[in-house]
């Protein structure tokens, strides 16, 4: 993603209550090209749940030792790590399968996540500059990009929920062209999720993102100065 060589002007923040953002949207329709300027541009504190799920997973975890009794060392690489590819199959291709996952991994997001609001929150000396970065205040808002924000269940963390939109057709489109899938294997990967138009029918901000960056980049500036609900 490029940005402009000037950055543009940060907006104060003044709301008495902490603004926690909910980012979440389809697989394929934006929401890291949204967190990334967020963070980058307007530097907020982004938290994302799929580092977290990552996390849950890391070689010698509970999490781990629970997958592989379940299913076998055949779910495993040779170094001992999780094979990412073969526990996909599983979840894109048994709903109860994906289920059971799920639940032996949110748990961790979620207290992850509310660690990170947490720490933002906490009482701090003044603000400062660090290395040209402001440093976030308990009235800085906060982003939680959560993929799963519906499916899990996660909207009670947040106090505002974004939805990046994309029509399905491109939402399959741009799928099948990241990730190298057959028209089917996407389809199935997006049906494992909420429709994107449930999701933005539940949202307070929908971002479009079936246009242009620069129409997109509007949008999310225009939602930040927004109050919170």
């Amino acid at each position: 993603m490029t940005t402009s060589a000037n950055p543009r002007p940060l907006p104060t923040y003044t709301n008495i209550q902490p603004r926690i953002i909910g980012l979440t949207g389809g697989i394929s329709t934006g929401k890291t090209t949204v967190s990334d300027y967020l963070a980058t541009v307007h530097q907020l504190p982004v938290f994302d749940a799929d580092i977290f799920a990552r996390d849950a997973v890391k070689l010698g975890s509970p999490v781990l030792k629970a997958i592989s009794n379940r299913y076998g060392t055949g779910i495993l690489l040779d170094d001992g790590n999780l094979n990412r590819g073969q526990l996909g199959h599983i979840i894109f291709s048994n709903p109860a399968e994906r289920h059971w996952i799920e639940q032996q991994i949110h748990p961790y997001v979620r207290r992850r996540l509310r660690e990170g609001i947490q720490k933002i929150l906490a009482p701090k000396q003044p603000p400062a500059k660090n290395n040209g970065k402001i440093q976030p205040t308990p009235q800085t808002p906060i982003v939680l990009v959560v993929p799963l924000l519906f499916e899990a269940k996660m909207t009670d963390l947040v106090t505002e929920i974004w939805v990046v939109y994309a029509p399905r057709a491109l939402e399959i489109e741009r799928l099948i062209k990241r990730d190298g899938l057959a028209a089917e294997q996407a389809i199935a990967r997006i049906d494992s999720q909420m429709s994107i138009d449930e999701k933005a029918s539940l949202a307070d901000v929908v971002l479009d993102n079936s246009s242009t960056m620069d129409h997109l980049v509007q949008q999310i500036d225009a939602a930040l100065l927004k109050s919170s609900r």
